[in-house]
């Protein structure tokens, strides 16, 4: 039966172990729905095993785990078809063209006989591969082979994405072409938990960090200026500007932060019309603007505080 909770990801006293090695010490957070979380920390730390247990393909000594609604260890194969997942290591069948390597991935998630040929259709544009369908596997390159590994995690439209070190060996036109298909399977509503080392392009999409540390959480927390109707606004001024700070406090929705004589950090509610609703109403009080940035929380800075505060 689905779990009536909001969230997208539930553990609770998640506990795994290899001979000798406690990997997830009673595990327990939430993950929202709609979010991209950054799963961080050290080699060693239990992600890729957090990973497997999450997406159905390893299973817990003690605790349980509802994804997407459903008992990961009640109803693994039902989990399956709702999550996609992206092995570190993983490998494509060589002798396949990338059409019939997208059509396999679809009929093993599920996809019905007579949707899988759109369904290819559309991964392939999707990850830029409509004009290699029918190339072999064996013969693209390794971005390429990546594009394709997540065309597969992808192609049944699934409700959560789980990727172990995506962009492992990619160059840097590539990283950022996935930072924006990130960003956007994000505003499609799909929930993404993201494993990587690089923590600056992790920073490019994620709303949430999941520190990890000797098989435990150490931290879970939505990343700031990164939650959905909450922005914080870096403002600059070409001169001075008397009572900076009054004239600022009385705009809409606004709550000044740090207020100087030429700059001033705000905290503001809503999206993107709000934000140019503010630009306008600066411009329109005659105050002589010279710069206006989102500001995020920088996600490496933000890890290695967590790290260093976390006991041993």
């Amino acid at each position: 039966m689905p779990h009536p909770h909001p969230a997208a990801v539930v553990a609770s006293g998640v506990l795994f172990e290899y001979p000798g090695v406690r990997a997830l010490d009673e595990v327990s957070f939430e993950v929202p729905a709609g979010s991209v979380t950054a799963l961080v920390g050290p080699n060693g730390a239990g992600k890729t095993t957090l990973l497997r247990c999450l997406a159905g393909l390893e299973r817990p000594m003690l605790g349980s785990i509802h994804v997407a609604g459903v008992d990961v260890l009640e109803e693994p194969r039902a989990v399956h078809r709702r999550v996609g997942f992206l092995s570190d290591f993983f490998g494509l069948y060589d002798a396949l063209s990338v059409a019939r390597c997208f059509a396999h991935a679809a009929a093993a998630h599920g996809v019905a006989d007579a949707d899988i040929d759109g369904a290819v259709q559309r991964t392939a544009q999707r990850m830029g591969l409509a004009g290699l369908l029918e190339r072999r596997a064996a013969e693209l390159s390794r971005g390429q082979r990546q594009r394709v590994a997540i065309g597969q995690a992808l192609i049944h439209a699934p409700q959560v994405l789980m990727l172990d070190e995506p962009a492992s060996g990619l160059d840097p036109e590539a990283r950022h072409a996935l930072a924006r298909l990130f960003t956007q399977l994000r505003e499609e509503g799909i929930t993404l938990i993201v494993s990587s080392h690089i923590l600056a392009e992790l920073d490019e999409y994620s709303t949430h960090m999941l520190v990890m540390r000797h098989g435990r959480i150490v931290e879970n927390r939505a990343l700031e200026g990164a939650v959905a109707g909450l922005a914080r606004v870096r403002l600059a001024f070409a001169q001075a500007v008397e009572a900076l700070e009054a004239k600022l406090a009385a705009l809409p929705g606004v709550r000044v932060l740090r207020a100087e004589a030429d700059a001033a950090v705000l905290e503001l509610h809503g999206g993107a019309e709000a934000q140019a609703a503010l630009l306008r109403a600066l411009v329109q009080a005659g105050l002589p603007l010279s710069e206006f940035a989102l500001e995020r929380e920088n996600l490496h800075e933000s890890y290695l505080r967590t790290v260093g505060a976390a006991p041993s």
